[in-house]
């Protein structure tokens, strides 16, 4: 794990000057290249401590600035066309890196790095998607994923994909499928940690006695 200093407020994790752990990884990934966070040396919290008046005023233009983008934005949709089957099944997906250049393409620049999207896209639809301007600044834009254009204005009317009962029915099907494979394979993990847990309680106990008998034969050779 890695302690780092926030220099902006991270949803779910903490506020402007905050000392926080992470994994590795997302502190390489994210936080440090972005300019989220700094590493939490003795040096860099009395960089922060000296220059933290600044940042903090910094921090709230970059806020003023985002809370204007979000006002040209907000509830905004914005419509992608992509090829799919009967069953409202894309032929590939929808990205972050797609929403944020339809975002940019109906007026208001972001980056794919700001769209929070957990994996990509795959059915027609309306799909809410949140989008950080600003650490305090999260607005949510729809995607509206559709076949063709007729098809795309339909789904806004109607707030759903153009599907028929039985395309409903199979792709409720499908995801009870993913729902059940999901949970077995969770089901597999624990079983796994509980196995281990058993095998480390039953050499925690064989060692207690193997200790104990020790002892024993210890007392019996003083005596």
């Amino acid at each position: 794990m890695m302690n780092v200093i926030l220099l902006e407020r991270i949803e779910k994790l903490g506020q402007m000057g905050d000392i926080v752990t992470v994994k590795p990884g997302f502190a390489r990934n994210y936080l440090l290249p972005q300019g989220k966070a700094l590493r939490a040396t003795e040096n860099n919290k009395a960089q922060f401590e000296g220059q933290r008046a600044q940042l903090e005023a910094d921090n709230l233009k970059r806020k003023q600035e985002a809370e204007a983008v979000a006002d040209k934005i907000k509830d905004i949709s914005v419509v992608l066309i992509r090829q799919a089957g009967d069953a409202g099944q894309l032929y590939g997906s929808v990205s972050a890196r797609d929403i944020a250049e339809a975002v940019t393409a109906a007026g208001a620049t972001i980056k794919r790095s700001q769209v929070i999207l957990a994996s990509p896209i795959k059915t027609i639809g309306l799909h809410d998607i949140r989008v950080e301007l600003h650490g305090e600044v999260i607005i949510t834009v729809v995607a509206n994923v559709a076949r063709s254009q007729d098809e795309a204005e339909t789904q806004e009317k109607t707030g759903g994909a153009v599907l028929s009962l039985a395309q409903k029915e199979e792709m409720e099907v499908q995801a009870e499928a993913e729902a059940a494979a999901e949970a077995a394979a969770e089901a597999v993990v624990e079983q796994a940690d509980t196995m281990f847990d058993e095998g480390a309680a039953e050499e925690a106990v064989a060692e207690a006695e193997a200790s104990v008998a020790d002892d024993d034969a210890t007392e019996e050779d003083k005596a």
